[in-house]
């Protein structure tokens, strides 16, 4: 993809984003027909899109390519929880659950996954989803467990229960994107086929996750003021998150001699805004849930300028 087309790319997601604004501020999208859109890409759109990008040609250098991702998403994780656990020890009890589970957890599955297949193709969906494994594991364990620390300990963390263990077991190995990465790899080894009617179907639901991805962006932030996104606070931890930590993505994989595909599928993820589920999980655990929606907010409206600015960079090394 050449800068022209990346340009018209991100206008074209950016023009979804501001229909989806409309429709919710117009009310022609209620907020529980916002929560059937979100429900409807998690649980169907986006799975046949995972399910369909595996189905590739399947080479060694494809698995090495896969293996590598993995490993470098790991390493992220490891150095985002690092983060987590020295960088918000004087806030608030409330503020501070808040920042650290958006350092650990970003929105790389909901916007990440069709920036990364328009930007790098099917292969990058796939790559994607394999990178997503390991954050999808430590925010549904390690990073609920931010928000159900002691807090009167900065940093540290309750021992779960184990019907509470098995619970965060439960929603990692359920989670339709988790079921559809498992599918797709199966598919890839076993170099299946569907008939034609089926792939074709697959294929015709898949590629609506761009534009419904965007949609739904577009409802979450129709229902923030933009004088409420004005914190210093947030404003230094989107710069963490959209520059500081892709940067050191960046740096890594320059200097480890990595993929320049997998580099750049990665930092992509790496720059994406704090996750939705932040302030979900802000609402159930007693934190502050209104400082978190406006953390989401904020790094999910300064990605629109970050974002372009990173695939074009990294566009630039393949």
């Amino acid at each position: 993809m050449g800068t022209t087309e990346l340009i018209s790319l991100q206008l074209r997601m950016f023009l979804i984003m501001l229909t989806g604004l409309f429709f919710r501020r117009k009310n022609l999208i209620s907020a529980e027909g916002k929560k059937n859109l979100t429900d409807l890409v998690i649980y169907l759109i986006l799975p046949c899109n995972i399910v369909k990008s595996f189905m590739i040609t399947f080479d060694g250098n494809t698995l090495k390519k896969f293996g590598t991702v993995f490993l470098v998403s790991v390493l992220i994780q490891v150095v985002c929880a690092l983060f987590a656990r020295l960088f918000y020890n004087r806030m608030a009890p409330g503020h501070r659950k808040v920042m650290q589970y958006a350092t650990v957890a970003s929105n790389a599955g909901f916007l990440g996954n069709p920036v990364a297949e328009g930007v790098f193709g099917s292969v990058g969906l796939a790559l994607a989803s394999v990178y997503l494994i390991p954050q999808r594991i430590v925010m549904w364990s390690a990073g609920v467990s931010y928000f159900t620390a002691d807090s009167e300990t900065p940093g540290s963390a309750s021992t779960p229960s184990r019907n509470a263990r098995m619970h965060m077991l439960r929603r990692i190995i359920t989670h339709p994107c988790i079921i559809a990465v498992a599918v797709g790899l199966v598919f890839l080894l076993g170099q299946v086929r569907l008939p034609s009617f089926l792939d074709a179907a697959l294929r015709d639901i898949g590629n609506c996750n761009t534009a419904m991805s965007m949609l739904v962006i577009g409802t979450i932030l129709a229902d923030v003021s933009p004088r409420d996104m004005l914190d210093g606070s947030i404003f230094l931890f989107s710069g963490l998150r959209l520059i500081l930590i892709p940067l050191l993505v960046h740096a890594g994989c320059l200097f480890c001699a990595v993929d320049p595909l997998v580099t750049g599928v990665s930092v992509l993820l790496a720059a994406m805004p704090a996750a939705s589920t932040t302030a979900i999980l802000a609402a159930k655990y007693d934190g502050d849930a209104a400082y978190a929606s406006k953390c989401v907010v904020t790094t999910t409206v300064l990605s629109l300028l970050t974002t372009p600015v990173w695939s074009m960079i990294l566009l630039r090394a393949i």
